[in-house]
């Protein structure tokens, strides 16, 4: 078997580099429109490197994306993308390659057939708009591929943004007629919001009623975030301001949620009185997006993107969560608020929906985000509208009860209310009372059904889940995770010569050696079966692992007990594995490893410790290859 493994090994290291490569991208005569994200391949520059150097690099040196959208994530890593293009057709084909994420900082495209291939395009919103060889808010490229041959290209992006590179490759007119459609429905969503921000701005100035100031100012602060995040604001708004353009992103941001916060607690009465928690929590929320808004003016984009989205994701959720607390209380303002939210988030669904191409690309999904918003924004102009109308009936109705009712009224609605809340107050406390004695009994469950009886250590079922977790954070952060795989020496016969009990005695003993040199709150020793004990050593590299190890076997091996006035003395072998993993799912190999260290010691003699250093280097190496 380890002889199988290793020729294995040996075939997929000579194999893997050569499936690296990405497939080349085809313009058929069918084509219009080619999503090329599934063809890129792409590397990190972990030092500057000249474009003849790229080209000259080993496929080793490049990753496949293999999937439909570029997305890397956020960070400061500068990265090479490589594409190719075949023309399949008889004629030239005449192509527009379109980069739709106009928040790149810096972006170089190199073609390997031009003229001067040193020579690159440089593009991304550091630069001025005019100097874009197509003016569109995306990155518009004109690219023709000369009939029957194939065309690689290369592409340098530097950004403080997501590192995000959708590519689409265009037939020129496909390109304009779906420009149109784009444009008209950009067009009918701006208009649609200049519309609402007139007439609330009108409302506000005959009824003096701050929630529609609010409102202009909420209204306002999302178009203009969504200008900015799309590219149209630095097309038509400030397209020489390159460095206004980052930082809009964050200053509109930060206001929408501001805006949108304040216009929450008024529009439905999330008042100290109300809700105490509620609105400290809000207006806390309000005044860090103010103190954001304020600081996007002057420190980096790459500094507050971060805190500007986590802001922007508090600010969504509480706003949603006081519309449904409000809708519950039976407040009629909350309705349409609520399902002004729900508009807005469901575009937001749709929209990263369709690109994990879970639904299709098309002209509604894509500006999903717009619809939604406008449909917010319209059903809310609707509920200040609606929300006036009831105000005046209320007043109205009010003027013409007599001050004795209304004493009345408001003294049965106080006795009311007072007992319906120690009615609340006591279901509370009894839910609390009857939560905590569940929780308790849960607990005293699952520590009994993690635990061997006879030992005391964890059980196999425990410790294959703790060990799937272990091995998804040692990927994830690229840490070391070792595992010893300990077995009793000569178990059997001892069993069979000194009886089942005396063997579970023996087996306790050796639980009790190994648990003493369990130190740290992340390690873990498990009984995995009969005579057999695992210990998972997270965060853990070779040379500590091996020293625990051996600490074990010699404490096992020091350690004896009397049975029937004779000393018994037992030994154990142990396999470690100590691995960086290269797949979040490599927890069968780092066992099968450890396992045949195992073997490998009980071959040597027994009452030792072994190791697989290039076995267990196989395991780390597997996903840099």
């Amino acid at each position: 078997m380890p002889r199988f493994c290793f020729v294995l090994a040996f075939i997929t290291g000579l194999l893997l580099p050569a499936l690296v490569q990405a497939e080349t991208a085809v313009w058929s005569e069918q084509s219009e429109r080619l999503e090329l994200s599934r063809f890129v391949d792409y590397r990190v520059e972990s030092s500057p490197i000249s474009f003849s150097q790229v080209q000259a690099l080993p496929e080793s040196e490049w990753q496949q994306n293999g999937s439909d959208s570029v997305s890397l994530g956020y960070g400061g890593d500068v990265y090479w993308f490589r594409v190719s293009l075949r023309n399949a057709r008889a004629a030239e084909a005449l192509t527009f390659l379109e980069i739709s994420y106009p928040v790149l900082d810096h972006i170089e495209l190199y073609r390997a057939s031009a003229a001067n291939p040193e020579q690159p395009l440089v593009l991304g919103d550091k630069q001025p708009f005019h100097e874009r060889p197509i003016h569109h808010r995306n990155f518009v490229v004109p690219i023709a591929i000369a009939p029957d041959t194939t065309e690689t290209l290369y592409l340098r992006v530097e950004t403080t943004s997501s590192m995000q590179v959708p590519l689409t490759l265009w037939d020129q007119d496909a390109f304009y007629e779906a420009e149109q459609s784009r444009s008209m429905f950009e067009g009918v969503y701006y208009g649609i919001v200049l519309v609402m921000i007139l007439y609330n701005l009108f409302v506000y100035m005959a009824v003096r009623e701050r929630s529609f100031l609010y409102y202009v100012g909420y209204i306002s602060s999302m178009p203009l975030f969504l200008a900015s995040l799309h590219g149209v604001a630095f097309q038509y708004l400030w397209p020489e301001a390159t460095w206004w353009n980052d930082q809009s992103i964050i200053v509109f941001l930060n206001l929408v949620v501001l805006f949108g916060g304040v216009f929450s607690i008024r529009f439905i009465s999330v008042t100290r009185q109300n809700h105490p928690y509620l609105n400290r929590w809000t207006m806390a929320m309000v005044m860090t997006a103010g103190l954001l808004a304020l600081a996007g003016l002057f420190v980096p984009y790459e500094h507050m993107i971060l805190p500007t989205i986590l802001a922007a994701f508090v600010g969504c959720s509480t706003m949603l969560m006081l519309s449904v607390v409000r809708w519950i209380k039976r407040d009629p303002a909350a309705r349409y608020y609520t399902v002004a939210w729900v508009f807005m988030l469901f575009g937001g669904i749709v929209l990263a929906l369709s690109k994990f191409t879970v639904l299709p690309r098309n002209l509604v999904t894509e500006n999903a985000t717009q619809v939604g918003s406008a449909l917010g924004v319209i059903l809310l102009s609707v509920a200040l509208a609606d929300r006036i109308n009831r105000e005046k009936k209320r007043a109205f109705a009010a003027q013409q009860r007599l001050l004795a009712e209304e004493r009345k009224a408001r003294m049965a609605q106080e006795d009311s209310l007072r007992a319906q809340q120690e009615a609340n107050t006591m279901l509370e406390q009894r839910v609390q009372e009857r939560t905590r004695d569940l929780e308790a009994v849960n607990l005293k469950l699952l520590e009994l059904n993690a635990r061997d009886p006879l030992t005391g250590l964890k059980n196999r079922g425990h410790f294959d889940e703790v060990f799937q977790q272990d091995v998804v954070r040692a990927y994830r952060f690229q840490q070391p995770l070792s595992l010893l795989v300990v077995d009793i020496d000569h178990f059997k016969s001892f069993n069979d010569t000194y009886g089942h009990l005396v063997g579970d005695d023996c087996l306790r003993m050796v639980a009790e050696c190994i648990g003493r040199h369990i130190t740290r709150p992340q390690d873990m020793a498990a009984r995995y079966g009969g005579e057999e004990f695992v210990v998972l050593l997270p965060d853990t590299p070779e040379e500590g692992a091996l020293r625990v190890a051996e600490r074990i076997r010699n404490e096992i091996e020091s350690t004896g007990f009397r049975v029937s006035g004779e000393v018994l003395r037992v030994t154990v072998s142990i396999g470690v594995c100590s691995a960086t993993p290269a797949r979040a799912d490599a927890t069968k190999e780092i066992f099968t490893c450890a396992d045949d260290a195992l073997y490998q010691a009980k071959n040597l003699g027994r009452n030792r410790v072994a190791s697989d250093p290039h076995k267990c280097q196989s395991i780390s190496a597997t996903a840099l290859s």
